[in-house]
């Protein structure tokens, strides 16, 4: 399925992909010893010092202003700005009321001025439709707010999730970053634009006080599920990480909308795994493999003991690929 989007600073995504491929495997055909060794030396030791295993960040370490909310399994970052609160993500519409009256406990009465969308999922914008009739500005990718403008059926669960109404949608988008004060606090929005979840993930960074959340465009626990059906890849989860170590520094606290808080060891730490990962599955597409076939050769296996079964994800990080190396396919 195509991206909506149709207008704005939007990249060509298959046509540099194409290029960052064709760059990485020369570079990669001069260190390909090395990197083998490097692989097998990761194994299982290597894995089990991966970001599911690291020793988990408390809330209470993102500083006083900020706070950590459960919706169901979704992390929601809540931010104290001296007028009232910021979220990142809004959890599941059915969370909605929970999260609302654990907001009220918090500094600033309750008020909820500004809600940031890192992607379209009804898993992060369940809250929308309540603060968006509050008078709340949503802030969002561009592509963001334009799949939530329509019906979007998942193909490999024939789920449907509807549209949004208009009061619910972002009123607030942009295309590659966006700078803005809210209160006393500075915010960096910026485009995740090789698209690891979707193709309208961004990131929300706190510049003064160092919190950059980012959705599921990293998941601090298990494998991601990858919605190539709109825009995210394989490819998007490398590129993604890249661009987010480029923010980040040593004293980062990253929020992912799943599991613990990570810092940039685990950065890192993704980056390598979901390379050698995209390596192996893209070396089976041009030898002309299909999911099946790419499930069988068991490209994660030395992280799965870790990671959890990881065949839905192979599969679906497969997948990803034919938008963005075939798109003929």
């Amino acid at each position: 399925m195509p991206s909506p989007a149709q207008k704005g600073d939007i990249p060509n995504f298959a046509a540099r992909a194409r290029e960052a491929l064709s760059t990485y495997s020369r570079r990669r055909l001069l260190a390909s010893a090395a990197h083998a060794a490097a692989g097998v030396a990761l194994g299982l030791a290597g894995a089990r010092s991966l970001f599911a295993q690291a020793p988990a960040r408390q809330a209470a370490e993102l500083g006083g202003d900020f706070h950590l909310l459960k919706a169901g399994a979704v992390n929601v970052l809540a931010v104290e700005t001296g007028d009232g609160l910021a979220f990142v993500d809004g959890g599941p519409a059915v969370e909605s009321a929970k999260l609302l009256a654990a907001a009220n406990a918090l500094g600033g009465g309750g008020k909820i001025h500004t809600l940031f969308n890192t992607h379209w999922h009804p898993e992060q914008t369940g809250a929308n439709e309540a603060l968006g009739a509050a008078g709340a500005t949503i802030v969002a990718h561009e592509n963001t707010r334009l799949w939530l403008t329509e019906d979007v059926t998942w193909p490999w669960s024939n789920e449907t999730v509807r549209r949004l109404p208009a009061a619910a949608r972002p009123n607030k988008s942009f295309y590659s970053e966006l700078e803005l004060a809210i209160g006393r606090k500075r915010v960096r929005c910026g485009h995740l634009r090789d698209c690891p979840h979707t193709d309208g993930d961004q990131y929300v960074f706190f510049r003064d006080d160092n919190v950059l959340a980012v959705g599921d465009a990293i998941y601090g626990v298990g494998w991601p599920a990858i919605d190539w059906w709109t825009g995210g890849w394989i490819g998007g989860i490398v590129g993604g990480l890249e661009m987010l170590l480029k923010v980040a520094n040593e004293d980062t606290h990253v929020v992912p909308a799943r599991g613990p808080v990570l810092g940039l060891k685990d950065l890192r730490r993704q980056h390598e795994m979901y390379e050698t990962i995209w390596e192996r599955l893209v070396k089976k597409l041009y030898s002309g493999g299909g999911p099946d076939e790419a499930v069988a050769a068991k490209p994660t296996q030395e992280f799965d003991d870790i990671m959890g079964p990881s065949e839905e994800f192979v599969r679906r990080a497969f997948q990803s690929l034919w938008a963005y190396l075939s798109p003929d396919a």
